[in-house]
């Protein structure tokens, strides 16, 4: 895979893109100023409660499931439309993916008052959850996998209100078995990790998937991402990484995660529904969004606009 930026106001310079592939991550970087990003979201959150045009509707919702609601907005809303083909990202993400790229998922990431920390993972193919790839990379490229993930803070992302932690240079290396499958329990009881931080993975525990069951990630390497509204944050979805707990104090920590992936790699393969979290929804109404260059592939269902008819602006 030969990645390139060249032409891109935004692109990884030699020495960025060098340290995000020895680091598995690079930022933050600023996409919005704080004040922009914080007036923004007050206008769209009122918004975003109403889900008649939501790709899923009110399917998920009935389910009961928060995580499968908080998916594929961008697919209804005009604001995440464009965030997710911004160029302060995109550029940056076609500097290691290439020019042909899809935004193939997103998901609101909020984390309330006294919520526990999320469980250190990783994610190849996506099939944590559910026990089936949502992702596939073409054979030419084995020594690639998983997804590019911008998350970017929409509101304050602190130590004390969770926010995100990584392991540099963890992902190299898969320490979990994706063709296992996790067992959801949403009354799971929250467990402590051997540092006395509470932990936890949306009903799951993420530990059932580990390849050698005496594991133990090593958080002494782990670094913290603390970010303004605005800031974003990129990195590989192989990259060990978690997050801490929510103090107590203070509003809710929100992030919003855009997925990446080239082209050639199928989304949903042989799949007509998402199945994990305790919800089932149909990808019926789904489309990936070709956020720059040109799909020469057709592997993929592409949609060109929101279903409220904002059009994607393809770089």
């Amino acid at each position: 895979m030969t990645a390139t930026g060249a032409g891109r106001a935004f692109a990884l310079s030699p020495e960025e893109l060098e340290s995000f592939r020895t680091n598995g991550f690079f930022g933050p970087f600023k996409v919005y100023e704080p004040e922009e990003m914080t007036g923004a979201w007050r206008r769209e959150r009122l918004g975003l409660m109403d889900r008649s045009m939501a790709v899923y509707g009110d399917e998920a919702a009935a389910s009961g499931n928060t995580n499968i609601s908080n998916y594929d907005r961008h697919l209804d809303s005009g604001f995440l439309a464009d965030h997710i083909c911004q160029e302060r990202i995109v550029d940056r993400v076609t500097s290691v993916l290439g020019p042909d790229v899809l935004c193939w998922r997103t998901e609101f990431f909020p984390k309330y008052p006294g919520d526990e920390g999320t469980d250190w993972h990783q994610a190849d193919t996506f099939a944590n959850a559910s026990g089936t790839p949502q992702i596939l990379w073409p054979d030419e490229f084995k020594e690639f996998g998983g997804t590019i993930t911008v998350w970017t803070a929409f509101t304050e992302a602190t130590v004390d209100n969770g926010c995100l932690q990584f392991i540099p240079g963890s992902h190299e290396q898969m320490n979990y078995d994706e063709t296992k499958k996790m067992h959801y329990d949403p009354d799971r009881i929250n467990r402590q990790d051997k540092q006395g931080t509470r932990r936890g993975f949306f009903g799951y525990d993420y530990r059932e998937l580990q390849k050698d069951p005496d594991f133990e990630p090593d958080e002494s390497r782990a670094v913290s991402m603390v970010m303004r509204p605005g800031e974003a944050i990129m990195f590989w979805s192989t990259l060990m990484h978690a997050s801490h707990p929510h103090g107590g104090a203070g509003p809710m920590r929100l992030g919003f995660a855009s997925r990446y992936v080239p082209t050639s790699v199928r989304v949903y393969p042989d799949t007509e529904a998402i199945e994990e979290y305790g919800g089932t929804v149909s990808l019926e109404r789904y489309g990936t969004v070709l956020v720059s260059g040109r799909d020469t592939h057709g592997h993929n269902r592409l949609t060109d606009r929101t279903t409220r008819g904002h059009v994607f602006p393809v770089r």
